[in-house]
């Protein structure tokens, strides 16, 4: 069994030298990187055990243990007995024979990202990383590589930031299931086993919720998280959302002040992703899964969402997002003051599908041409104008938003104003109505003076004027995707 009480002492000692200690009103000090609010658009991996399977979602080593479910049906009927195939059995058909660091990061860079977070341990417990913590990891078992240090290695060679995302906490009660029934999952268990400790489920919405995690336990999600930092030095660190359960907040406050110092040290900046109010506000960055905020903010944020709708992982029956949704949706969040980690989820052999490379180059496309909209920008004075209202909050990227050519969001850069109409009109005319000619004495309005504007991607300027409606313009360019239109005012 691993000896954790060196790493310990080191994570101790890191802390004490500063600059940041393990308290909240220390952590306060935190600013967000530069280069990750110019970033704007990443990519998110979810590839593990569970793309072996490929069958309903990457929850199915917790699901297949739950009687009744649809992946305890489907495992029995294709791999028989729990007792005579669990879902370890599923690694060594992890063989990732197809994969390849180096044609990930070329997709992924004419995508467009500017930074990827490969999820290096899901709930399952199986780390896709080199590990001394663990030997249940990619580099021992499976496909025998340090699936991780590979991607890293790749996505630096073409200029994306590499980060990390952690999933080890609800590790505590995933495997669970596996105790209610005659299965593989079974007593007793150690620190150091693939199952262990296989708790039972908590009521997620009980943040004193018991059993609570033990004190091994917290040490050993701690020392694994550490260990992700010092070896592969990650720019962000994403958490999902068990790490909001009170028992975890003094280890938030010491893995934080662990990474900032180590950043520090490294001379490197970087970010923690977290959802709800797992960290006090202002010490790491928020994060919105599958939804967005319906208004600007003050702060920046972002939201994590996938290519499919009902996975995050591969499955056969996945049900794949158009890419003009993505791109309004990247439009809407960037002109909030947020960034979009877009998630694809790999087979088990290591080549993406068809139909997420597909949405990846449309994206890449759009970006190529109206990326300056987008990359390093920031908010305007209002966020944009129109009669759509996106549903605020998380788990609403379902709900199908039909976007107008009133429909548009604004960004700024470079003394420029970015206007991106969210929906090609018909006739080609439009109207931003906030740009009119107004009232001097009402301070709320826009004063400026409009002096070019241009269709980014095409060549002919189009025809403008204003008035106390709004500015009106006429273009020729059709287009099934946002048309951006960069206005340059004095």
């Amino acid at each position: 069994m691993y000896d954790m009480k060196p790493y310990l002492e080191t994570i101790d000692r890191v802390i004490a030298q500063g600059p940041f200690t393990d308290t909240w009103e220390s952590l306060s000090g935190y600013r967000v990187p530069k280069w990750y609010q110019d970033a704007k658009f990443g990519i998110f991996i979810h590839w593990g055990v569970y793309s072996v399977p490929a069958f309903g979602s990457e929850w199915y080593s917790r699901n297949m243990y739950i009687q009744g479910s649809k992946e305890f049906e489907h495992h029995v009927k294709t791999y028989g007995k729990h007792t005579e195939f669990g879902y370890k059995d599923f690694i060594p058909m992890f063989t990732a024979d197809k994969f390849d660091a180096d044609k990930w990061a070329e997709l992924f860079k004419e995508a467009g990202a500017n930074y990827v977070v490969p999820v290096a341990e899901h709930h399952d417990g199986f780390q896709m990383y080199r590990s001394e913590v663990s030997h249940w990891n990619a580099y021992e078992m499976g496909p025998k590589r340090d699936v991780l240090g590979e991607l890293k290695e790749s996505f630096t060679k073409l200029g994306m930031e590499t980060g990390a995302s952690s999933h080890r906490v609800e590790h505590w009660f995933f495997m669970g299931h596996g105790k209610e029934f005659d299965s593989d999952i079974k007593d007793p268990m150690e620190r150091g086993d693939f199952y262990w400790p296989a708790n039972k489920e908590p009521n997620h919405q009980d943040l004193y919720s018991e059993p609570t995690p033990t004190e091994e336990y917290l040490q050993d999600w701690l020392v694994r998280t550490c260990e992700i930092i010092d070896r592969y030095q990650p720019r962000i660190l994403y958490f999902d959302w068990w790490i909001q359960h009170s028992a975890l907040k003094p280890y938030l406050k010491k893995l934080a002040a662990y990474y900032y110092n180590r950043a520090a040290e490294w001379g490197i900046e970087v970010a923690i992703n977290y959802k709800h109010d797992a960290f006090q506000f202002g010490c790491a960055v928020p994060d919105v899964e599958r939804g967005q905020f319906a208004d600007v903010k003050p702060y920046f944020w972002q939201t994590d969402t996938a290519i499919a709708l009902n996975s995050w992982c591969y499955t056969e029956n996945n049900n794949f997002r158009p890419s003009g949704d993505l791109i309004c949706d990247l439009v809407d969040i960037v002109s909030k003051n947020g960034c979009l980690l877009l998630n694809v989820g790999p087979k088990s052999d290591g080549t993406i599908s068809d139909e997420d490379q597909k949405v990846l180059r449309e994206i890449g496309a759009w970006l190529k041409v109206n990326g300056e909209a987008i990359y390093g920008t920031r908010v305007w004075r209002r966020y944009g104008e129109g009669p759509t209202q996106i549903v605020e909050g998380q788990f609403a990227d379902g709900i199908k938003k039909n976007f107008t050519s009133e429909d548009f969001r604004f960004t700024t850069a470079g003394g420029y104003l970015y206007a991106t109409v969210l929906k090609c009109s018909e006739d080609g005319n439009y109207c931003i109505r906030c740009l009119g000619e107004q009232d001097a004495s009402r301070q709320a309005n826009f004063h400026g003076i409009i002096r070019d504007i241009q269709v980014l991607g095409w060549d002919e300027a189009p025809q403008w004027s204003r008035d106390a409606e709004g500015l009106h313009l006429t273009t020729s360019m059709k287009s099934n995707t946002p048309i951006v239109f960069k206005i340059k005012i004095d």
